[in-house]
């Protein structure tokens, strides 16, 4: 089984994660930000293409090939299930990923996590983010990209007045049906 937790920046998606890790047995956390930091290291601005030229390490080509492959090797070689907490916007890059994790593993929850704009704000500043950095920079994008396409973005959790804790029993009420 894969639970991929999606939204915005700042919005839960590790905490929820975390706290699902713990009351779910044979499951890891599969953080496809470590994927990201690794090709940052490896695919130098001097080396890549033009379109991946961005503040977006997903904008890398590798990023999602790489991000489906290791969490079928994670899956195989660990005979473990998986929790992805990822923000992941672009419609193009969801797809991709979506549907080869469901060749991966038929069952695939897909949760969006949501939040008002200043809710989102002001847990970015109470997790030390600076206004005007990055994850600041993504908030609109983000909140416009998954209420404009709420169809592709799986369940929707509104977290604005949900404790982690509830969060995380909405989601396990749902996988473990």
């Amino acid at each position: 089984m894969i639970i991929l937790i999606n939204g915005p920046f700042g919005v839960g998606k590790t905490s929820v994660a975390t706290l699902l890790n713990e009351n779910l047995e044979n499951y890891i956390i599969f953080d496809p930000e470590e994927i990201g930091s690794m090709l940052r290291n490896i695919v130098t601005e001097d080396i890549q293409y033009q379109k991946e030229k961005t503040d977006d390490f997903q904008d890398i080509i590798l990023w999602k090939e790489l991000t489906v492959l290791i969490a079928a090797k994670l899956m195989a070689t660990y005979n473990t299930n998986l929790i992805i907490p990822m923000t992941i916007y672009k419609l193009e890059y969801f797809n991709y990923i979506i549907s080869e994790l469901k060749k991966i593993d038929s069952q695939v929850y897909h949760f969006c996590l949501l939040a008002q704009r200043q809710t989102i704000a002001d847990r970015l500043l109470e997790r030390g983010e600076k206004i005007g950095s990055w994850p600041f920079k993504q908030i609109d994008k983000c909140l416009y990209s998954f209420e404009h396409n709420f169809e592709m973005f799986g369940q929707i959790i509104f977290t604005d007045c949900l404790s982690v804790k509830e969060i995380t029993s909405a989601i396990l009420n749902t996988v473990l049906e």
